[in-house]
């Protein structure tokens, strides 16, 4: 007797992740704005797929943090306030300074810490905005990572996976390129210099000033549009 044939699971695997890329590219062109809800059938009669294909990739945008999603209720495009981002600067400023001062007392090994902020500064001479935002989360999550305390990384997942993607979408949609970064990539190397040093209260309260001062540019850098040159005599 035939077995029934099986389900390429490697197959459905790949149509997954190919539909959150997909919709991952909508909402960073804007064609879905923070806040909107994500109708799971009107995206599966689009893409020409089974709803549930569609739930699935919602769920991998919603662990990569461009989708939120509440028990019982459709997923939404993750979305922040100035008010929000503010209060987000704050308990960032309290999570990663603790982290920063467990790690300066492990005297750790800044690598990768080093490489990342290569990568942002690369990224901001090429003016590759999204580039440089990977490379920033990827430092401040091996920030949290060199603290050896798995609830401060659970923690920071949480936070900083929502918020970097919901930077990625404001960036993207104003047009707004690298420049405001400049002095914030000098503020990344002094964490590392202050690790390297094993300055452990020092560290942290350094850490807590930088994100209080990030807090009070970064939602209006994001919301700016570019400003168009002009030629002189025009």
């Amino acid at each position: 007797m035939r077995k029934p044939k099986q389900a390429d699971p490697s197959g459905e695997t790949l149509i997954k992740y190919e539909l959150a890329s997909s919709l991952r590219q909508e909402i960073v062109n804007g064609a879905l704005l923070p806040g909107v809800r994500i109708v799971e059938g009107t995206w599966a009669r689009k893409f020409s797929v089974a709803q549930g294909s569609i739930r699935e990739a919602i769920n991998i945008l919603a662990q990569e943090g461009f989708v939120t999603k509440a028990a019982g209720r459709s997923a939404r495009v993750v979305s922040f306030s100035e008010e929000d981002v503010l209060d987000l600067y704050a308990l960032r400023g309290a999570l990663e300074g603790v982290a920063a001062r467990l790690a300066a007392e492990k005297k750790p090994d800044t690598g990768l810490l080093e490489r990342a902020l290569a990568a942002m500064r690369v990224a901001a001479t090429r003016d590759k905005g999204e580039d440089l935002l990977d490379s920033d989360l990827a430092f401040h999550l091996e920030l949290c990572r060199l603290s050896g305390n798995s609830y401060i990384v659970d923690h920071a997942r949480r936070v900083l996976l929502p918020f970097f993607a919901f930077v990625r979408i404001r960036l993207i949609a104003s047009g707004q390129g690298t420049g405001a970064w400049g002095r914030d990539l000098e503020a990344h190397q002094r964490i590392i210099d202050l690790l390297n040093e094993g300055e452990g209260d020092v560290v942290e309260q350094y850490v807590r000033r930088v994100m209080a001062r990030f807090s009070t540019t970064a939602y209006k850098n994001w919301e700016k549009k570019p400003m168009l040159s002009t030629r002189s005599g025009r």
